[in-house]
């Protein structure tokens, strides 16, 4: 099947009478995507669908004003980084919950999950990503896993990129040692 382009997705949205289809091809082009997204930094199944539908509302919502001043996956992207930041964090307040005890909680559920199926060593990377500040995590994730060049990472979170390197290599390092200590064998 062939990836349809954003600006024809803009264009097509623009358009009241082809909107639902503009918005059908979103969601075919980005929702796995943001669903794995939001699925790194919240790790439970049901809470990624729920945020996953919440981001996608937002996107329908505000679609129409969206400016092309950047690119539309980025756009999209720091919707789902912003509503799973919101939620962790909402997490953290309700439970009036350190953020250390939080992340041992996630890698709790990460344990339990019948929606996890990798292997030891991806456990303990996950465990791993758990024990970082969340903003490395986050860049880690979106390094790491989504594959996104540091200029994209920086739209997306509004750092600089030579901020967003030194925050990746720390993570690296982190993970590194976390593995260690944990005693993973290859």
């Amino acid at each position: 099947m062939k990836q349809v382009e954003d600006s024809e997705i803009l264009e097509k949205f623009s358009n009241i009478k082809t909107r639902d289809e503009a918005f059908n091809l979103l969601l075919n082009k980005y929702q796995q995507k943001i669903y794995w997204h939001i699925r790194r930094l919240v790790i439970d199944h049901d809470d990624a669908d729920d945020l996953v539908q919440d981001t996608f509302i937002k996107v329908w919502k505000n679609l129409e004003k969206f400016r092309s001043d950047s690119q539309l996956y980025t756009w999209i992207y720091r919707i789902a980084t912003n509503e799973s930041i919101t939620f962790l964090n909402k997490k953290k307040q309700r439970n009036n919950t350190p953020l250390d005890e939080v992340s041992a909680e996630l890698s709790e559920t990460l344990i339990a999950s019948s929606h996890f199926n990798g292997d030891k060593v991806q456990l303990k990377l996950q465990q791993a990503l758990l024990t970082l500040p969340e903003k490395q995590r986050l860049i880690f994730n979106m390094k790491y896993f989504d594959e996104l060049k540091y200029e994209e990472i920086s739209e997306i979170t509004g750092t600089s990129v030579g901020a967003l390197k030194a925050s990746f290599h720390i993570a690296v390092k982190k993970i590194e040692v976390f593995m260690l200590n944990e005693d993973i064998t290859f």
